[in-house]
């Protein structure tokens, strides 16, 4: 990992909620990212469970596959097609410009060489990721859990934005809760991971959905870099963590599909590194340019060649 943030390894285990909004939550869960810096709160060492006992339950359970780059495929499904992006912006983002430079960021990872790494993944019928998805549309949620939220008011604030007709349902999507500043989500935001990915059972079906905060709350934490390529900290660092929690979606959407054995899925094995960096005009270091604009994202674990970090393939 890189410098000496927070050592983001730690994750937790939310208790089931059922009936309320017609919600039931699993009883494992995947956080994530802050690591040497957070990694980010998944299985292990960027990622690991508080619950250990489900996590071990879980892999006794598993079939392993795929060896021989550093990390197994479980047996379970991977988010295939183009699957669509939502984003709630969760708080107060007026007059913050991450509303134009993280849909603009997302629009353009699709399709990348970058994002294509992806699709070194494969599912139990050697169907892969097609390197591609769709950011569909946003909505916004005005505190409707205050400034503190649980995980469990994370999976609320989806199931709130679907049933209000805010965002469509969708069952092969990721819904991003982004928060402003001045939210802290209380199980371990900026001590314990920076950002993560989920699924809950919404409507009967699952569905896939990560918080990122915004790491103005937490500089030293959760930002690489204080002076940033688009001059928003915040929403530069935020770009890294949508990153990696995007591309662990797809290749682990339910925790039982890519990982190693330390628990650690694609991301998690190169959090916090970013290899080649560039300086831009106001000396703020990238490493990638989407859509014309300058990016510091970290690097994802490439399925092949015995496995390696990598910004494209």
């Amino acid at each position: 990992m890189s410098k000496s943030k927070i050592n983001l390894i730690a994750a937790i285990a939310l208790l089931a909620i059922s009936g309320l909004f017609n919600i039931a939550l699993p009883q494992g869960k995947d956080k994530g990212e802050i690591p040497d810096k957070i990694v980010h709160r998944s299985r292990n060492n960027p990622e690991i469970f508080v619950n250990q006992n489900a996590h071990n339950d879980r892999k006794a359970k598993a079939r392993p596959g795929g060896g021989g780059n550093g990390i197994s495929y479980h047996g379970g499904p991977l988010l295939l097609g183009t699957p669509n992006v939502y984003i709630i912006w969760y708080g107060n983002w007026s007059n913050n410009t991450a509303t134009s430079i993280l849909p603009n960021f997302l629009s353009g990872l699709s399709g990348s060489s970058y994002f294509h790494i992806n699709t070194t993944y494969y599912d139990g019928t050697s169907t892969r990721p097609t390197g591609f998805f769709i950011y569909a549309k946003s909505t916004t949620d005005n505190y409707s859990h205050g400034t503190s939220l649980t995980d469990a008011a994370v999976q609320d604030i989806v199931n709130s934005a679907i049933q209000s007709g805010g965002l469509p349902y969708d069952t092969n999507a990721l819904y991003f809760v982004l928060t402003s500043s001045d939210v802290n989500e209380t199980t371990g935001f900026c001590t314990q991971y920076c950002g993560w990915h989920y699924n809950g059972i919404i409507n009967g079906n699952q569905i896939k959905y990560a918080f990122v905060g915004n790491p103005d709350r937490c500089p030293s934490a959760c930002e690489e870099q204080t002076i940033s390529p688009n001059n928003n900290a915040g929403a530069d660092g935020m770009a890294s963590i949508i990153a990696h929690e995007l591309e662990e979606t797809v290749t682990d959407p339910l925790g039982n599909a890519w990982y190693d054995t330390r628990g650690q899925e694609n991301a998690d094995k190169c959090a916090w590194t970013f290899g080649t960096e560039s300086t831009a005009s106001n000396g703020s270091k990238y490493n990638i340019v989407l859509n014309g604009v300058d990016y510091l994202i970290q690097r994802n674990w490439v399925n092949a060649s015995g496995g390696y970090c990598a910004m494209s393939y």
